[in-house]
């Protein structure tokens, strides 16, 4: 079976990685588009093999919990007239942890804002610490009702619940252009917390990083996944990369080293082989 050399590989999971799209990276790379697609597919798979198993007993104290939306195939008022609309087609919502001190994404879940997917997501995020945590959320009502469930009383929470509104002197409202935020209020849902130190912006900012790094992250784009399988396999490469390859601004180390799963800086070669090992890892 033809095999692409590993230098193409990394060439290819590098422009993934910086936001193009798979069309993008297929005429940057001069590759066949369903090469890049398939080789994002087997990577992605193996990323999210990779790190179930390795961001597990994390020493992690400060959680903050966050949803990103996005879609597949078509947003979901566009479902019904879609011509070739797959199963679980519509708005995803990807429910993502990150630890505020070491800025690693422990986990990760594409799945409904529902109560049900919150429950599942928050008992992954428990079966993964060590120690009792401060949990941080916006007021998402569910994560109110599944946090504390999920991870019982070894959690100190607090919810930040984020106050919009018409700012004084300001245009009028544009298109696209969401109300300004006047304020927070922070909530305490469990207590010991430690006062003060409330906050999701460290979770907004990887957010941010995700729509930027991530073509079908965008709001507005054409680089959509057709399929949720699809869209699972690049947030995992991302999360990867992000974890265990790119080098943190403020850390000036990958978060992964910084929480002590990783002990240097991945190269995309190395993620490459996690999918198809060369040779040399095999013997």
């Amino acid at each position: 079976m033809n095999r692409l050399p590993i230098a193409v590989r990394s060439r290819v999971l590098a422009c993934l990685v910086e936001g193009n799209s798979i069309r993008a990276t297929a005429r940057m790379t001069d590759t066949a588009k369903n090469t890049v697609a398939k080789l994002l597919a087997e990577v992605g798979a193996a990323c999210a093999e990779y790190q179930d198993k390795a961001l597990r007993y994390l020493p992690c104290k400060r959680i903050q919990c966050d949803q990103i939306w996005s879609f597949g195939c078509a947003k979901v008022a566009s479902v019904a007239t879609a011509r070739t609309a797959a199963q679980g087609a519509g708005d995803a919502w990807t429910w993502i942890a990150l630890c505020a001190d070491t800025r690693l994404v422990p986990c990760w879940m594409i799945g409904p804002r529902d109560a049900g997917g919150g429950y599942d997501f928050m008992q992954d995020l428990a079966s993964r610490m060590t120690n009792r945590i401060q949990l941080a959320t916006d007021g998402h009502k569910v994560c109110v009702e599944t946090g504390a469930g999920a991870l019982g009383a070894n959690i100190d929470y607090a919810m930040l619940v984020k106050l919009y509104g018409e700012a004084p002197n300001k245009r009028p409202e544009r298109k696209y252009r969401r109300n300004t935020c006047l304020g927070a209020e922070p909530t305490t849902i469990t207590a010991n917390r430690d006062v003060g130190t409330e906050s999701t912006s460290c979770d907004e900012s990887q957010n941010l990083t995700m729509r930027m790094s991530r073509r079908g992250g965008a709001r507005l784009t054409t680089g959509f996944s057709n399929k949720i399988e699809s869209l699972g396999h690049a947030v995992a490469l991302h999360f990867m990369w992000y974890n265990f390859g790119q080098i943190h601004q403020s850390l000036q180390i990958t978060p992964a080293i910084a929480t002590g799963v990783s002990d240097h800086v991945w190269s995309l070669a190395e993620i490459a082989d996690l999918a198809d090992p060369s040779e040399e890892d095999r013997d």
